[in-house]
């Protein structure tokens, strides 16, 4: 398969960001940096296919952390620059430009990948080549990379209380659950903790309908229609949704299509946010909820930056934040610091220097990464609003450890979480 030349963002702002003033006619006034080469950070998410509806914010969201760090001087008294490409969707894709961010642009981290299936892809190449993976989507667990940092939720961070609240009075007493999802790792392995986990509460597997659906699935009539029937056997019935992508849009429309509202059916989202609503009409959707780490309409003095920092870097009021954004947020706060620790970006020290780091995220929380690799983060359960935004309706009151070896996974009975 051929490849594309990795290449920095183009544009004005991402030019300069990356330190490239002089490729376009740059103002007069510029940053000082020392004379040491510029430290590179590469962008690996799709910004085509059917994941570019959730992963082209997350690119953004990079090349703002580019230029917010190089407006405080840089690293390490050097410039930072990002070489970005597109896997587009393809998951053997994403390995082959893993490899060329780090052999060919040699970059000293790279920020990317939001399915299971394109981290599992890229994982042997980050493995083989000593490289860095910074991965800010929720995810099932059941891994641990010394080559990955994992800034997203593990499944006792959003799946497992999402489930809880849905089966409590507040979340309307469920006895049955209805488990949608793409048809990829993370879906089915999450839903195999979750029978599990339903199972050790009294749900028996006739209880669990559990449905998948290509990526990109666009004909939700007959499954949303199994899923009325299914709710109308005379148990309280709720929708767990793992669906990733753009098949979010036509199964949100469907759900209003058949009249199924939150008071009847609630559904849960794992892979909903606010950008993923800002392409659909959320009136129907009023009630529905989603289980996340941060919602954009958090109430707290970092999030406050964070708005401001994104409205002031993408000069669009109608773009929105959202909980991987965030994530990657967090995780290049996390690196950066961890570079100005280890005074170096070589991968080994700055591996170290990562654990312990620490920062107040705009969830309102202040998150930790552990020696797993994964940080201890708040979970948050959210109300759909009319205007794609989100009402939190139930929260932890501090941030917990991630358990990204589940105990509702026999085979991990005799190995060692946190």
């Amino acid at each position: 398969m051929p490849t594309t030349a990795v290449r920095p963002a183009v544009t004005r702002r991402a030019a300069l960001a990356a330190g490239l003033g002089s490729v376009l006619a740059a103002p007069a006034i510029r940053l000082s940096f020392g004379q040491g080469a510029p430290i590179r950070v590469g962008v690996l998410h799709s910004l085509s296919g059917t994941m570019a509806i959730s992963e082209t914010a997350l690119r953004d969201t990079v090349l703002m952390m580019v230029e917010w760090i190089n407006a405080r001087g840089g690293l390490l008294g050097r410039r930072v620059e990002a070489a970005v490409v597109d896997p587009a969707s393809n998951w053997p894709l994403f390995a082959e430009k893993a490899r060329e961010l780090l052999q060919v642009a040699k970059v000293d981290a790279v920020f990317g990948c939001w399915t299971s299936v394109s981290r599992k892809s890229v994982l042997p190449v980050f493995e083989e080549l000593n490289g860095l993976l910074f991965y800010p989507v929720q995810y099932e667990g059941e891994e641990q990379s010394r080559n990955v940092f994992y800034t997203g939720a593990a499944p006792n961070q959003q799946a497992i209380p999402a489930v809880e609240y849905l089966m409590g009075p507040d979340g309307g007493d469920a006895k049955r659950i209805a488990l949608l999802g793409t048809d990829y790792v993370y879906p089915r392995t999450t839903n195999r903790i979750l029978r599990a986990f339903l199972n050790s509460k009294g749900i028996a597997d006739a209880d669990i309908l559990e449905e998948y659906t290509p990526f990109g699935h666009s004909d939700w009539q007959g499954i949303v229609s199994r899923v009325k029937r299914f709710a109308g056997e005379g148990k309280r019935t709720a929708i767990v949704s793992t669906i990733n992508g753009d098949a979010n849009v036509p199964f949100y429309r469907e759900l209003g299509n058949q009249g199924i509202k939150a008071e009847d059916i609630p559904s849960v989202a794992f892979s909903v946010g606010e950008e993923e609503l800002a392409g659909i009409d959320a009136k129907p959707l009023v009630g529905h909820l989603a289980a996340w780490n941060y919602f954009m309409s958090v109430q707290a003095p970092a999030n406050t930056e964070f708005k401001q920092m994104w409205s002031n870097y993408i000069k669009n009021p109608r773009r929105v934040t959202n909980d991987p954004m965030e994530a990657t947020y967090t995780g290049f706060r996390m690196w950066a610091q961890a570079v100005a620790k280890a005074g170096t970006t070589a991968v080994d020290p700055v591996r170290e220097a990562m654990y312990g780091q620490k920062v107040d995220a705009p969830c309102g929380y202040a998150e930790e990464m552990h020696r797993n690799h994964h940080l201890s983060k708040p979970v948050m359960i959210g109300e759909i609003q009319a205007d794609g935004q989100f009402n939190t309706v139930w929260k932890t009151p501090a941030a917990i450890p991630a358990e990204n070896w589940s105990p509702f996974i026999p085979e991990n009975a005799n190995r060692r979480r946190g």
